[in-house]
């Protein structure tokens, strides 16, 4: 299944709960923009390689390439995602649901930007989605099993990979520029690290991208009384939709994270910058061919810890460190608790 462009709008305008549901899915997108997507663009700014805005605008157009692309190729995220939890047959009800995650998401992912705190946009996701399931059908039934080990395994080979690449990509830049001039390599470095951004941006598009476009279509055909659409083709104007829209959030509240994920937890020099940037790049593209959904956050920062663990432990800000996995570890419970009382509530109401 898909939907074009104009049944889109014209169903817009004639079925309010699709609006509400759309609103909804692009305010948690804008969300996604300003606490995850900043996190791809992060390392290069804090190296003063590229200045914010410029760095904004190639996330933008690398966000929608990543999109365009890894969706082209395989399109298993989104698949995974999209059937991670089955609101049941009633669709009135399950829209409602979908309706209630989203709020959940908004929250907890707005309350941990007040406090400059990246959180994961795909853990909030996956734990507000299921929270709402649960709540919706009062027990576990609603939870596909199948799909959230595939969370797990992700989120286990981010951190793994993350950081064990980055610590190889580090150790591997200083064995290669032994002996070398680092004013001659300066410049190098510099354009090597904007690079790495753009490669960060365009793998945070393929996976955080599919994510979120999924999640847009299952509210899409839930609006139209669809509880059972297993199989679905993403347009092309909800590629665009989604970049746009996660460009104004990175460029509405981005710099707050890219203080705390770039500057804060370890002061890197444009190797190292360059040296995380592909080690996360390395890790999203082989999760995203392997169709497992990881976070690019978690991701992100897992590798500028084995790049900063590379030079010695103490380069690593572990109190930074500290904050970050607690915010981690607390977004599968607080999320999905926030997303289970939101749906209840929802439910009752409507």
């Amino acid at each position: 299944m898909t939907i074009s462009l104009a049944d889109f709008i014209s169903q817009l305008i004639a079925n309010p709960p699709l609006a509400i549901t759309a609103l909804l899915t692009l305010g948690v997108i804008l969300v996604n923009g300003w606490t995850d997507a900043p996190n791809a663009i992060a390392t290069c700014v804090s190296t003063r390689s590229i200045g914010v805005r410029k760095a904004i605008l190639m996330a933008a157009v690398m966000n929608f390439a990543g999109v365009l692309v890894m969706t082209t190729i395989n399109a298993t995220v989104a698949q995974t995602i999209y059937n991670m939890v089955d609101f049941g047959a009633d669709a009135h009800q399950s829209l409602v649901a979908l309706c209630a995650a989203m709020v959940a998401i908004v929250t907890w992912a707005t309350a941990a930007w007040v406090f400059g705190i990246p959180t994961s946009e795909s853990h909030a996701l996956i734990a507000g989605l299921s929270g709402a399931a649960i709540a919706l059908h009062g027990g576990l039934d609603g939870i596909n099993g199948a799909e959230w080990v595939k969370v797990i395994y992700g989120l286990v080979l981010s951190t793994l990979l993350g950081f064990g690449l980055g610590w190889l990509c580090a150790k591997g830049t200083v064995l290669i520029c032994r002996g070398m001039d680092r004013r001659r390599t300066a410049g190098f470095f510099r354009w090597a690290q904007i690079g790495g951004g753009a490669a960060m941006a365009f793998m945070h598009g393929a996976q955080d991208g599919q994510k979120f476009m999924g999640v847009f279509l299952l509210g899409i055909f839930l609006a139209q009384g669809n509880a059972g659409a297993g199989e679905f083709v993403i347009p092309v104007w909800l590629m665009l939709l989604c970049s746009a829209v996660m460009a104004l959030g990175t460029s509405i509240g981005g710099y707050r994270i890219i203080k705390s994920v770039g500057m804060d937890m370890v002061k890197l020099e444009k190797y190292q910058g360059f040296s995380a940037d592909l080690a996360g790049a390395g890790c999203l593209l082989v999760s995203s061919l392997t169709g497992l959904p990881v976070s690019t956050t978690h991701t992100k920062t897992t590798a500028i810890m084995g790049v900063g663990a590379a030079k010695r432990l103490s380069s690593v800000n572990w109190g930074i460190v500290k904050e970050m996995t607690l915010t981690w570890v607390l977004t599968f419970p607080g999320c999905g608790l926030i997303g289970w009382l939101m749906a209840r509530l929802f439910i009752w109401i409507f």
